[in-house]
């Protein structure tokens, strides 16, 4: 039986256990504050929302080098799968294939295929999950991708967002109107898909906001349906505790996950959000 190395990049967001446990490699995307260009993970999680919350200015991300994702694939397996951040969200999947195209040259023997998930954080986590186990379990690369690309649109993903502190340094909301929405503790919802993050809702207030990012995670649900669910947080572990409870009284799921959101998602969502998705 062939091995398969699995690739991905750091915006999945996945927990250092499941990194291990399926011998996932990681290649990291890049965040800069101004002229200080960091790779994603080498900075702490609660270092890098302070340094974010004083910068006057939204930090910058910025995808790997063809290079970095070249060494990537480089091991003893002749079969690498790439599962990539969505392809609208960020050059990295552009790299990844321009990184597989290279390297094939350089080793014919070898085969790279990379997959835009559509999708990023844990919504592309549980993608890659999904893929070790097929690995793990012994299906073909040709067979994973089959089952990857066909289950890719049925990840459900939404948040709640904290603030709009990052929105407004983005330039993506109006300065005046994202601050009137953080004063009347309003919480925008946000649906991942498509390759597209859009606000679809809010709520007044944390309790409110994660009412409903969780009754539209389990209205997708059908009944009978047994699922893996994922909870990512930004900096803010006793609301994704509380959100495992609410969706737990809902419905029995196959798997539970909760992670830290990383650098480059963080950088969009401000410290706060919350991220539930099920596949």
């Amino acid at each position: 039986m062939k091995k398969i190395r699995i690739v991905t990049d750091s915006s999945c967001d996945l927990n250092k256990d499941i990194v291990e446990k399926y011998n996932i490699e990681i290649v990291p995307l890049n965040v800069a504050f101004g002229d200080d260009m960091y790779v994603d993970g080498e900075i702490e999680k609660d270092e890098f929302y302070k340094m974010m919350a004083n910068s006057p200015v939204l930090p910058k991300t910025s995808c790997p080098s063809p290079e970095r994702f070249m060494r990537s694939y480089e091991g003893e397996e002749d079969e690498i799968l790439v599962i990539t951040l969505a392809s609208k969200l960020s050059g990295t999947y552009s790299t990844a294939v321009l990184a597989k195209n290279m390297f094939e040259e350089e080793y014919p023997n070898k085969k790279v295929t990379v997959i835009d998930t559509e999708t990023g954080s844990i919504g592309q986590g549980l993608l890659i999950v999904k893929a070790a186990q097929l690995a793990e379990e012994g299906k073909s690369l040709d067979e994973i991708v089959n089952i990857i690309e066909s289950i890719k649109k049925d990840v459900v993903f939404y948040g709640s967002l904290e603030t709009l502190e990052n929105a407004i340094k983005g330039g993506r909301i109006n300065a005046l109107a994202g601050k009137l929405i953080n004063a009347l503790n309003f919480k925008v919802i946000v649906k991942i898909g498509n390759g597209e993050v859009k606000p679809c809702d809010k709520a007044r207030g944390d309790n409110n906001s994660m009412k409903k990012v969780v009754e539209n995670v389990c209205d997708s649900i059908q009944e009978g349906e047994v699922k893996s669910l994922a909870i990512a947080h930004a900096n803010c572990l006793d609301k994704a505790l509380k959100v495992k409870e609410m969706m737990l009284k809902n419905h029995d799921f196959e798997s539970v996950m909760i992670s830290d959101l990383g650098a480059v998602m963080g950088t969009y969502t401000s410290k706060g959000a919350i991220l539930i998705s099920v596949l």
